[in-house]
């Protein structure tokens, strides 16, 4: 699934089978800890993402409004070190995500897993099924240490997708993954922000801060017809707890 006219100028550079994102094995065999290797693989990550776009939009379906965009001060920081903000929790083991659950915006949605198509980009989940959100396998499963990555669509043809109110998500927000075994991953949203497409944050968004960290990706920004969507809008969220 692409956006209309996807040949513009600002589109990121085809990958190449030297700098596309790394397997989970090699992943384990370097560390947690990002390598300058490892950055430049989060640099060709961001640029799939923004590719894929993640959205068959029809704005005039819906509105002129679209979805909600976070504001500016929703902008990231570093959570865990304010008064009153409770902290990180130790990591678990990997176990795939079978479930997601955000209440504050009335989600829960099954999550598949997807990885690279042939030509180096990263697979979505079918435009026909709303209500599905994908794990990029090759990022650390949803509670292990390291940044797992979700992604899902803001809308399609029909309207309104699993992701269409990501960006009403406040800070102090909570996230619920569920795992294949059996343990539900808890985090707490620390911030929502709008990226351009053309000035994505490679390091903010996909690097290791540390410890057990969640991102949640969708479309957002402007739209145009003939280019879609401006931009992502991007949860920043951390482990809790466990249940």
């Amino acid at each position: 699934m692409r956006h209309p006219r996807n040949a513009r100028p600002g589109r990121p550079p085809a990958q190449s089978r030297a700098n596309r994102p790394p397997s989970a094995r090699s992943r384990r065999s370097r560390g947690a800890r990002l390598t300058l290797r490892g950055r430049r693989v989060l640099a060709c990550c961001a640029a799939v993402f923004i590719v894929v776009g993640l959205v068959l939009t029809a704005r005039a379906l819906f509105g002129e409004a679209g979805p909600p965009q976070p504001p500016q001060s929703q902008a990231p920081g570093r959570a865990g070190k304010e008064v009153g903000d409770p902290p990180a929790a130790a990591p678990l083991p990997p176990s795939k995500p079978v479930g997601l659950r955000i209440p504050s915006i009335s989600v829960s949605a099954p999550v598949a897993d997807v990885g690279l198509r042939r030509d180096g980009q990263i697979q979505e989940p079918p435009p026909e099924k709303r209500n599905l959100t994908a794990w990029y396998r090759d990022s650390p499963s949803p509670g292990s240490a390291g940044t797992a990555v979700i992604v899902g669509h803001v809308d399609d043809s029909g309207g309104p997708a699993v992701f269409y109110g990501l960006g009403a998500l406040r800070a102090g927000s909570s996230i619920e993954v569920r795992r294949r075994d059996g343990k539900t991953a808890v985090f707490r949203v620390y911030g929502v922000k709008a990226h351009s497409k053309r000035a994505f944050p490679v390091r903010e968004v996909y690097g290791d801060r540390g410890r057990p960290e969640l991102r949640l990706i969708t479309c957002g920004g402007t739209y145009s017809k003939k280019a879609g969507y401006s931009g992502n809008v991007v949860a920043y969220a951390y482990l809790v707890g466990t249940r």
